[in-house]
């Protein structure tokens, strides 16, 4: 039995127990600026003490200590010691050179480690998640108070990075794949997209883990989203799971795993702080105490993998073990079909929904007094019309910036980074409206929630359809799919109909496409055309 088997047979019998805080177990050791240096970079040029991962090679034999402890406390999923190693961290330290090295080392410490666990007991198979940090900066949130629509980093700037730390981790050995500490979903879709383009080139697949961070009591991710929202913005990467881990305790954390529980239709796992931090940056909450939140969780179902963040030790994880042995799985629920979209809140279509409403205000082929507002830059007003579609009740908004005196990928983009700064606007989902795919694609690397791209259709042919809705799947989009085939628009509803049950056949069975994700326009214009 293969080892992906293997874990999905043991998901399915009980619950699993991930390990505890890496950063914490490392403090332990009172490492100094020369333990951290080590023989090989004794003279680099740069302080080095903080750097962690660098500790995969310069202090191999503490790192796998510290997972033998782990594994003895009873985990049985360990994560690889690689949370800042892509290059865009690594920046940090003057060492990008060492993303691939770092994260193969990271892998294979954790692999002997769990392998050796496994020898000794065959009934108790390890596995090791190859850990993929959030990086040190946000695709969504500007660090320029006086431009909201600037950023430090890009989604393919995320993406390339991402790839380099995939293939180090999968060499190394790793079983599983987490995206974990998420405080900005567009960075997590920035990974996930690297993932699905990683497993296609090496025709490979792995469990993917996917794990973001409530920052606060309102229930939101740093970059604004609700928990819904956020499972509705990944669940085109058909994770392993879906979860919580950081910033809060066991405490405050249950509800929003509770939430989580009953809206994702897939394995949800929990690793939390041990409490929030005291005034001198250290956790007080013991293994026992958070024994006792963690085990009330397991008895009312919400979980089916739970280990601990920040200030968690092996002692910790013990009593997080014991805790949940022998308490049944969490049985994920089968939810009925419904389009789940996500701006910062999450809107869903189903079978029950009336109307959607979608404004289009914010398109400048319809609306003369906002594309003027583009040419002329004045994105302050443009943002003002975008808040009264919603205020207007828009569930959805559409926009368009294909006009002739524009650079529309350049505008589009621009609009976009500063809607991620406006709450009350940002709240709803965004419909990319373009002709262009170039200015399609750039609005889908500008959004972190789930939203609709209008359009695709084969007017270019079968390859190049299915291309773009791969690429649509990848970014985590609903498509709407226009009635053209090479030959032109139908203009029967004998061919309006093929057109769209040939689509929706490449859609569903080439692409693998969800069905309730397709949107099809059918180009009624008859008053204009003449068109029966």
């Amino acid at each position: 039995m293969s080892r992906t088997a293997q874990l999905h047979s043991l998901l399915a019998q009980r619950i699993l127990v991930l390990d505890g805080a890496m950063g914490t177990m490392i403090q332990s050791y009172k490492l100094g600026e020369t333990d951290y240096r080590g023989e090989r970079f004794a003279d680099f040029a740069h302080d080095l003490k903080g750097n962690n991962d660098l500790l995969c090679l310069t202090q191999p034999a503490i790192i796998k200590e510290i997972h033998a402890k782990y594994l003895a406390a009873g985990a049985d999923i360990l994560e690889t010691n690689s949370f800042n190693a892509t290059s865009i961290s690594m920046a940090d330290y003057h060492m990008e050179h060492l993303v691939p090295e770092l994260n193969f080392a990271a892998a294979k410490l954790a692999r002997e480690a769990a392998d050796e666990a496994t020898a000794a007991n065959p009934a108790k198979p390890r596995f090791v998640a190859g850990v993929l940090g959030p990086t040190s900066r946000t695709a969504t949130i500007s660090p320029d108070v006086n431009d909201p629509g600037y950023r430090n980093v890009t989604f393919d700037q995320l993406r390339a990075a991402y790839l380099e730390a995939i293939d180090g981790l999968v060499k190394g050995g790793a079983d599983i794949l987490m995206v974990e500490t998420i405080f900005d979903t567009l960075n997590a879709k920035a990974a996930l997209f690297a993932i699905e383009e990683y497993f296609e080139q090496n025709n490979l697949r792995l469990p993917v883990m996917i794990s973001g961070t409530i920052t606060d009591a309102s229930g939101r991710t740093l970059s604004g989203q609700t928990g819904e929202a956020f499972w509705n913005s990944v669940r085109h990467a058909r994770p392993l799971s879906i979860g919580l881990n950081c910033a809060l305790g066991p405490d405050l954390l249950r509800q929003y795993v509770e939430e989580l529980s009953s809206k994702a239709d897939v394995c949800v796992s929990a690793h939390p702080n041990a409490g929030l931090p005291n005034a001198f940056g250290e956790y007080d909450m013991g293994g026992d105490e958070m024994a006792v939140h963690i085990g009330e969780w397991a008895r009312a179902g919400l979980l089916n993998i739970v280990g601990g963040c920040c200030g968690t030790s092996p002692a910790h994880i013990a009593a997080i073990a014991k805790a949940v042995e022998g308490v049944a799985p969490r049985k994920p629920p089968k939810l009925a079909p419904a389009m789940r979209l996500s701006g910062l809140e999450p809107f869903n279509v189903g079978k029950d929904s009336l109307f959607v409403n979608v404004g289009e205000r914010t398109n400048v082929t319809g609306s003369k007094a906002f594309a003027r507002m583009i040419i002329e830059g004045r994105y302050d007003d443009a943002l003002s019309v975008a808040r009264q579609q919603v205020e207007n009740g828009a569930q959805v908004i559409d926009i368009n910036m294909d006009e002739g005196m524009l650079d529309a990928e350049a505008a589009m983009v621009r609009f976009l980074l500063l809607i991620a700064s406006e709450p009350d606007i940002a709240r709803v989902p965004i419909m990319l409206d373009s002709s262009k795919w170039n200015v399609i694609e750039a609005g889908l690397k500008c959004i972190q929630g789930k939203g609709i791209v209008n359009s695709i259709s084969m007017k270019e042919g079968e390859a190049e359809f299915i291309e773009r809705a791969k690429l649509c799947l990848r970014y985590g989009a609903a498509v709407i799919v226009m009635a053209f085939d090479e030959t032109g628009q139908a203009d029967t509803y004998a061919r309006k109909t093929e057109i769209c049950a040939r689509a929706y056949k490449l859609l569903t069975e080439t692409v693998g496409f969800p069905a309730e994700d397709i949107i099809f326009d059918p180009n009624i214009f008859a008053v204009a055309t003449g068109i029966e």
